[in-house]
């Protein structure tokens, strides 16, 4: 038999398992959200990181496209001083390694130019995408 006394404790005992059940609810969507912020974090680092390495790569290859221009503009006075000093063989012979050399130039130039716009502006542009998906999807839930 069922007595008004244990109708109400089990009345408040289910008012408090809703309370326990919101309360767990709420704990893991905290978790949840921690969880994602720190993925999002990680992404932003993993995204610069790509992004500094390309700047890298883009440095050193125009590092190395100026170093290879200075050497292609030294073999053209030299060029120029053989041509004046000697006859046709020699100062067409130190032509051709000019042209060479600066054409080589300006394929790591163009190279390097490649990697620069492959590596800026430095924004993790993913992350930023994702964290502002993240927050108009738990701005319409909420």
């Amino acid at each position: 038999m069922r007595t008004p006394a244990a109708d109400e404790q089990a009345t408040m005992g289910g008012a408090n398992g809703a309370k326990a059940g919101v309360g767990s609810a709420a704990k893991q969507v905290a978790e949840h959200a921690s969880a994602l912020a720190r993925l999002e974090l990680e992404l932003a680092g993993l995204e610069l990181k790509k992004k500094a390495g390309a700047l890298g790569a883009g440095a050193g290859l125009g590092i190395g496209a100026a170093i290879v221009g200075l050497f292609g503009l030294g073999f053209l006075l030299t060029t120029i001083t053989a041509a004046l000093a000697i006859v046709l063989d020699l100062w067409l012979a130190l032509l051709i390694m000019t042209v060479l050399l600066f054409g080589l130039a300006a394929v790591l130039g163009l190279a390097a130019l490649g990697k620069f716009k492959r590596g800026t502006p430095p924004v993790p542009e993913q992350a930023i995408a994702e964290a502002k998906k993240t927050t108009a999807a738990i701005g319409s839930n909420g």
